[in-house]
């Protein structure tokens, strides 16, 4: 029980993480090529917090999309004994 936790905690982690990295990349093209600018403008400006509140946001709709989804598939799956 308590390594499922674990478990589901790193996976939903992970799926943070990543909705981090793709909004970035796709707000700010120029973290690939000039990523030292960018964070240099981030500290002038002092919004260190905006990226990880943002994710935060799209992550938790698509959880809630995820969660959905597996509700109304649960429905539909057979049960076995």
């Amino acid at each position: 029980m308590k390594r499922n936790i674990k478990n589901l905690i790193q996976k939903e982690f992970f799926y943070y993480l990543l909705t981090l990295l793709i909004l970035a990349l796709i707000m700010h093209i120029d973290l690939l090529s000039d990523p030292l600018a960018r964070f240099q403008l981030m500290e002038e400006k002092q919004n260190y917090s905006h990226p990880f509140l943002y994710s935060f946001i799209i992550y938790f709709i698509i959880f809630i999309l995820r969660k959905i989804i597996d509700f109304i598939m649960s429905l539909f799956q057979t049960k076995e004994d």
